[in-house]
């Protein structure tokens, strides 16, 4: 099979290198400047067992390539909210032999959050969901690094919206030649709900710095509190966290790199990058959605999703909002919707 990685940054260049590394063939599809130091000087992944560069295409669109290959694999890697614009483009595109990428071609969802997959399928046939646990960095155009040893991450992939196939397999079996575990699941959904709630921390590390101190603890246990009530009240299952130590265990065990600054999670990446976007809409703004269809008030997660937003169309610094006043600030909005609820 040959990976075409839509998305070639810190989730998408690590797969793809490590898929390169192990023998199989990649294409990396970016813009801007990434992709001018990728079509320039390769890829740098750096990874515990040292740096490696690797000379691959790399496109920033289906045009490039002419019609695609039968064989070809949609490695979908770009953030939730750039998903729709990366299918409208790769959907239509030619397959060899007749047919659009949309209708014969696997799209491989590896991103955080639920959304993807179910966009995903309004216009591919045959989609995969992915559950990524690979704490990754996208360091500077060109270079991407994965911390984690003695594997780089574990990917659970499924079909969507459930069941596995031979093609899954397939997938599954090329990651792990590629230091990652794949398990192939038939419930792929309840593992992404479970790193949902878990991501409902992004946005409070991206707007006030690392979760850590017992502060920041706590507003995120709330946080995943409200988090968990809607999805009881929508009836959704999630994995628990006794089930995800269980297989994870100490397989991803992260180790300073060289020449790699701590960074944060996805979304603080976004604000250090100044993308100008964030995932929020669809991490705690999943949370809100569930929340008004079901009833369940919450807060917390429309504080934290607006403030992301905020800071990214203002292209604020992360980390730059004192936690004691983001405190103060969850500790409105809490108050004022128990006040809500009890009158109505």
């Amino acid at each position: 099979m040959r990976y075409i990685i839509i998305g070639a940054g810190a989730i998408g260049g690590t797969v793809g290198g490590r898929l390169a590394q192990a023998g199989h063939e990649v294409v990396l599809v970016a813009r801007g400047a990434h992709r001018a130091a990728l079509t320039e000087g390769g890829l740098r992944l750096r990874v515990p067992q040292g740096e490696s560069t690797h000379r691959l295409p790399v496109v920033d669109g289906p045009d490039a390539l002419g019609p695609l290959r039968t064989d070809d694999v949609l490695f979908l890697a770009v953030k939730t909210q750039d998903t729709e614009a990366a299918l409208r483009v790769w959907g239509p595109a030619p397959v060899e032999g007749g047919g659009t990428a949309a209708e014969r071609l696997p799209v491989v969802c590896a991103q955080n959050g639920v959304e993807s997959p179910r966009l995903a399928l309004r216009r591919f046939r045959h989609v995969y969901g992915v559950c990524v646990w690979l704490p990754a960095t996208h360091v500077e155009p060109g270079v991407v690094s994965a911390a984690g040893t003695p594997l780089s991450g574990i990917l659970h992939l499924g079909r969507y919206p459930h069941g596995t196939d031979d093609t899954a397999r397939g997938v599954a079996a090329d990651l792990e030649k590629a230091h990652f575990e794949a398990p192939v699941v038939a419930d792929v959904s309840r593992w992404q709900y479970a790193k949902l709630l878990s991501n409902l921390g992004n946005a409070l590390e991206a707007v006030s710095g690392p979760v850590g101190d017992p502060e920041a603890e706590a507003l995120y246990a709330s946080v995943r509190a409200e988090g968990e009530a809607v999805l009881r009240a929508a009836g959704i299952a999630w994995v628990s966290a006794e089930e995800q130590q269980a297989l994870r265990g100490d397989k991803v065990t992260l180790v300073p790199l060289d020449g790699v600054p701590r960074a944060g999670g996805s979304s603080w990446q976004s604000l250090r990058r100044g993308a100008g976007t964030i995932e929020a809409d669809h991490l705690n703004g999943e949370i809100v959605l569930l929340g008004r269809l079901h009833g369940v008030p919450t807060p917390l997660n429309e504080l934290l999703q607006g403030l992301a937003n905020q800071f990214a169309r203002e292209r604020r610094a992360p980390g730059s909002l004192p936690l004691p006043e983001l405190t103060r600030l969850a500790d409105q909005r809490s108050a004022g919707a128990v006040a809500f609820v009890q009158e109505s």
